[in-house]
């Protein structure tokens, strides 16, 4: 076989603070954006892997979600318990800074992880958790 990652999904609960979020703090580009029925998804991605985008969608889309499922999955978003994305750089520091002067939300301040992966942690506006790992 031969796979790539094409997309992940990833959650959100605002689209006009996540487009900003993903475009304007960590720089992705915007590859869609589509309103149906009431619902956004914005496709975004890094303009180096054209290949690899991430969809930011409405959870309340998911078809076969109970009532019950949505507020579970609107809990654990608040608590930024649902939804994980691990992004790498070569250069945390300075892309630790560019995040802290967006005043997104910092859950980690760059630090070398006892597995040995140097990283930092912040929110989305959706509570998505994103580590950004540093990388050569």
């Amino acid at each position: 076989m031969n796979l790539t990652i094409h997309q992940t999904f990833l959650p959100h609960t605002d689209p006009d603070a996540s487009l900003a979020f993903y475009r304007d703090t960590l720089g992705f580009e915007v590859r869609g954006d589509v309103e149906y029925g009431g619902l956004h998804w914005i496709t975004v991605g890094s303009a180096d892997q054209p290949g690899t985008s991430i969809v930011l969608y409405p959870p309340t889309a998911t078809p076969g979600v109970t009532d019950d499922e949505r507020r579970t999955i609107a809990e654990m978003m608040a608590k930024g318990s649902y939804a994980t994305l691990i992004l790498a750089t070569p250069d945390l520091d300075a892309t630790f800074e560019g995040v802290q002067a967006s005043d997104a939300e910092v859950v980690q301040e760059p630090t070398v992880q006892p597995y040995g992966v140097r990283d930092c942690a912040l929110r989305d506006p959706a509570g998505n958790l994103i580590r950004i790992q540093e990388r050569s």
